[in-house]
């Protein structure tokens, strides 16, 4: 049974998942692209935040506090596909389930692919800022680097994407 000590946590940890953990999973699927692997960085990233929650003194950096520990989640993944790689494993790729590539249509699955193409900051970024709707300075204090990276970065991701795409077309 829970005291009240325990239950203000849960319902800020519950809370937060209830609002954001959709989001939150879409933008790791479009980091690592498969769901499963999304779907656990979330989980972990809010495993994370209810086992520091008792540390975490202000309770309105629990939100940026998870979305960081989604980018973390993320980078762990591409750093072990990396070392499996290294390995000569024989790893598949991520891939898009045929459910959602039925879903998204011949025009969004080349955007997906083009995003896939981008450097790994880029990627952070335009989900961050298009998917998310963070503005530049919490997209900066997530990904630990300038505003003016921020905006530089996005600014050369969406015009590599224009191009990429002008080129399939």
């Amino acid at each position: 049974m829970a005291t009240d000590d325990q239950a203000a946590p849960d319902d800020l940890v519950g809370a937060l998942f209830r609002t954001h953990a959709v989001t939150l999973t879409r933008v790791a699927l479009l980091l690592v692209g498969d769901r499963a692997s999304a779907e656990d960085v979330v989980q972990d990233a809010f495993l994370g935040l209810h086992q520091g929650l008792p540390r975490l003194q202000d309770a309105s950096k629990a939100l940026p506090y998870v979305r960081t520990s989604v980018l973390n989640g993320y980078r762990s993944v591409q750093r072990e596909r990396r070392r499996s790689w290294l390995r000569k494993a024989q790893h598949d790729p991520p891939v898009w389930s045929a459910e959602s590539a039925a879903i998204a249509g011949e025009e969004r699955r080349a955007v997906l692919a083009a995003v896939a193409g981008l450097p790994t900051r880029a990627r952070e970024v335009l989900a961050l800022r298009y998917y998310l709707d963070l503005p530049d300075h919490e997209i900066a204090a997530a990904l630990g680097v300038s505003r003016g990276t921020v905006s530089s970065t996005a600014s050369r991701a969406i015009a590599a994407l224009a191009r990429k795409l002008k080129e399939q077309a």
